[in-house]
């Protein structure tokens, strides 16, 4: 009995072990090509194009220009502690002390002359329309504005391009040059701050007109304070912590717009 029931146990064992051995066979290995061909072609186009998402010769904060960025760094903060400690100080006082209408009319004094900056350019550039716009507020706001002092220009709905000779020469293809941060000035670049020096020369020359010599130093005083306190721009007060880089790019890509309207 005992034989009988070892050699039914081996049968058993025999079959089993047989069976593991001639299992399923493997699935044959799939061509690489034949699965490429097997894929549906017909893929949907993307959302976006690639130079919608960032479009080709855009400009980010890490593409400007700044061979001299640790010079410029050094200007950039120099200018803070200047714009801290003296210059804001004193565009509060004369907040404080002149009255709202009063301020408002050295403003459109000023701005009148600006108005005169954009005719010269405006010849320069041979744009005729921004000529005739910048003329028109300049007589309208020179006689009935009495000498500027009152903007009818505006009110009377006078376009106001602006105009100087950084973008006059950007507007015949002078390109920007390296990025540059000029003392008490602020961001700019090698062909704007080249361009500050004729309108200055334009300005100086028809105040000279107008005004006394003593007369001029003081109005390029109140113009200073004035341009400072129609610029909201406050050092540190972005929120970035690139705020160096940010300002950099901002600027450069205004002044490519300013060159192209």
């Amino acid at each position: 009995m005992k034989h009988c029931i070892l050699r039914g146990s081996l049968l058993v064992l025999a079959l089993s072990l047989g069976a593991c051995a001639s299992g399923p066979e493997p699935l044959p290995h799939a061509d690489p090509q034949d699965e490429a061909q097997a894929q549906p072609a017909n893929y949907p186009d993307p959302v976006f194009a690639a130079d919608r998402i960032v479009p080709e010769g855009s400009v980010d904060v890490t593409t400007v220009y700044d061979p001299w960025e640790g010079m410029n760094k050094r200007i950039y903060n120099f200018n803070y502690h200047f714009d801290q400690w003296v210059f804001l100080p004193v565009v509060r006082g004369w907040e404080a002390v002149v009255p709202r209408p009063a301020r408002v009319g050295v403003h459109n004094f000023f701005e009148n002359f600006r108005d005169v900056r954009t005719m010269a350019n405006s010849i320069l550039q041979a744009s005729p329309t921004k000529l005739m716009q910048s003329t028109g507020r300049v007589l309208v706001n020179s006689t009935i504005g009495l000498f500027g002092l009152i903007d009818v220009a505006t009110s009377m709905g006078m376009p106001k391009p602006d105009e100087d000779f950084g973008q006059t020469l950007g507007h015949w293809g002078v390109g920007t040059g390296p990025y540059l941060v000029l003392p008490l000035l602020g961001p700019s670049n090698v062909r704007d701050g080249v361009g500050l020096y004729p309108d200055f020369v334009l300005q100086n020359y028809i105040q000279g007109d107008l005004l006394a010599k003593p007369v001029r130093a003081t109005a390029f005083l109140f113009d200073s304070i004035d341009t400072r306190a129609h610029t909201s721009f406050r050092y540190y007060e972005t929120g970035s912590a690139f705020e160096y880089q940010t300002v950099r790019w901002l600027y450069t890509t205004k002044r490519e717009l300013d060159v192209e309207k």
